[in-house]
């Protein structure tokens, strides 16, 4: 049961646990999402801002028939771009050169221009025209190397410009590589506006005002309008993979725990951002709270319903026990009136055959002190051994003791170590008196040349054998009467022992051969049957 109940509660704090760290993930990935959302949106301001100001240079341009550097200049100077054009590189002008027109725009390149350059590479012949970069401001030596060259004879940027060009629509590139100071390279893109010039035949492209952006920037500079907070910022031309990043923010080291994706338009070019969260695997703060809390209750209550069925099992210990000990003592009370009827009856048996053969009142006293005597000395062993088993030995050795002192030792007693059982012990403390006493009266005692030998010895089916055995005493006459010890010992003493007895009175001394049951030493009767009893 406190197992039960420590599993179910476990049980319970897990789940909450899951709960909490679900809600939690839940939050996290909404506020994932959100800043996700403000940062497409900041990256989006930038590129329309961005796209605003190349779609009012284009309406400019369109209404010049020529484009002088000098008032080109003046145009990108009035737009503040460290101000309002965060991100970009500058804003140039590409116009269109055609194959027959390339020698005129070299002379022209090398007039105006604030070096002199020329259209390269040098066109082909299977494109219909020629884009180059003829005016780029600011005016610094990274842009000054861009001059001359043909941007449509490469394939990302033609294929922005044809789209520009198709839709009249500022268009950004796909992933670019820009050459930055010192000769580094960047990942960046450009944004093109076509300009068109009014003619009889319909709308001619001029040319293409454009801004290159280096991605990192673009992207640092739309965070200082959203915050990317605690989380990872990834930039990509069109699907994620390393080909295709174009900016990134670093992030703590970690493993990534969630991150939401978000498509970025860029001046009508899907791009994809990438939002990251990193952080650790631990439990949150409210679930180890949880968790603590959780485990402390299911062992407090583990721990008190231990208790509490400990102590009902202690109780119930008691009671059995009580119950022992009342059932002992109902059996103790009933074997003691039991053991008193049958003490009474042999004394009862005892007087009357004393009397009966007794011929006046001295002898009937003294046979009558003698066997009461010898009851009280096997009662006494009887109570030193709490009425239990008691050794045989002991038992011959108390009523023997008398003719078992001085130097001239008239009783041997020779036997392996067996218990009796309480009647049986009486019984053989009774025969042994009233052998001694014959002895002691006319047998092996009654002189100094007399002897006594007592043995006993296992028989099969827990049986014992004690031999009495005289020798050396005056002769054993064959003629007389049937006195008191004969009846005592072939009556009352067999009867008790439940096996005959054979009394032999040879000449040479008296011989007593008595079978007496050996009690087992085990566990006490009431409590082996209680052991063995089945609980229900």
């Amino acid at each position: 049961m406190p197992l039960a109940i420590f599993s179910l509660i476990s049980l319970i704090t897990l789940v909450s646990i899951y709960a909490i760290e679900l809600g939690q993930a839940q939050r996290d990935m909404t506020q994932l999402s959100a800043r996700a959302t403000a940062i497409t949106a900041a990256l989006e301001r930038r590129a329309n801002a961005s796209s605003a100001y190349l779609r009012a240079g284009a309406a400019l341009l369109a209404t010049m028939e020529d484009v002088p550097a000098d008032d080109f200049r003046r145009f990108v100077s009035e737009l503040r771009l460290d101000a309002d054009y965060r991100g970009a590189e500058g804003i140039g002008w590409a116009p269109v050169v055609r194959p027959d027109e390339v020698a005129e725009y070299n002379a022209f390149a090398a007039r105006t221009g604030p070096v002199p350059f020329t259209l390269y590479p040098q066109p082909r012949g299977d494109a219909p025209f020629s884009a180059p970069v003829t005016y780029l401001q600011p005016d610094t030596e990274r842009n000054r190397r861009a001059l001359g060259f043909d941007m449509y004879s490469e394939p990302v940027r033609r294929a922005a410009m044809d789209e520009a060009w198709r839709t009249s629509r500022p268009t950004a590139s796909e992933k670019i590589v820009l050459l930055q100071e010192g000769g580094e390279e960047a990942p960046g893109f450009l944004i093109y506006m076509p300009v068109f010039a009014s003619s009889p035949e319909g709308r001619v492209l001029r040319g293409f005002i454009y801004s290159p952006f280096n991605a990192d920037a673009f992207l640092q500079n739309a965070l200082e309008l959203e915050d990317a907070g605690a989380f990872g910022v990834r930039l990509y031309d069109g699907n994620p993979g390393e080909a295709t990043l174009l900016a990134s923010t670093l992030l703590d080291d970690g493993p990534v725990l969630r991150e939401v994706r978000h498509t970025v338009t860029i001046a009508n070019n899907p791009s994809v951002l990438v939002l990251s969260a990193r952080g650790q695997t631990a439990l949150t703060g409210l679930s180890m709270v949880t968790l603590l809390f959780g485990l402390l209750v299911a062992m407090l209550l583990m721990l008190l319903l231990r208790m509490l069925i400990q102590q009902a099992q202690e109780d119930e210990a008691s009671l059995q026990r009580f119950e022992e000990q009342a059932s002992i003592r109902n059996t103790l009370t009933r074997e003691l009136n039991h053991r008193v009827k049958n003490t009474l009856a042999n004394v009862l048996s005892i007087i009357a055959l004393t009397r009966r053969r007794a011929t006046s009142l001295e002898e009937f006293a003294t046979g009558l002190d003698g066997r009461i005597r010898a009851l009280s000395a096997t009662h006494d062993l009887l109570t030193q051994s709490d009425w239990g088993a008691t050794p045989l030995g002991a038992v011959v050795r108390a009523e023997l003791l008398p003719y078992t002192f001085g130097e001239d030792q008239k009783v041997e007693m020779a036997g392996p170590e067996l218990d009796l059982a309480p009647n049986d012990a009486l019984s053989l403390g009774l025969a042994v008196h009233e052998l001694a006493t014959n002895a002691a009266k006319y047998g092996a005692l009654s002189t100094p040349e007399g002897k006594v030998t007592v043995t006993w010895r296992a028989l099969a089916d827990n049986l014992v054998q004690v031999e009495w055995c005289e020798r050396g005493g005056p002769p054993v006459p064959q003629e007389r009467g049937r006195g008191f010890g004969t009846d005592l010992i072939e009556r009352i003493v067999a009867h008790e022992l439940r096996h005959p007895v054979e009394l032999d009175f040879d000449p040479a001394g008296v011989r007593c051969v008595l079978r007496i049951p050996v009690r087992q030493r085990g566990e006490f009767a009431i409590r082996a049957g209680k052991a063995n009893t089945p609980q229900s």
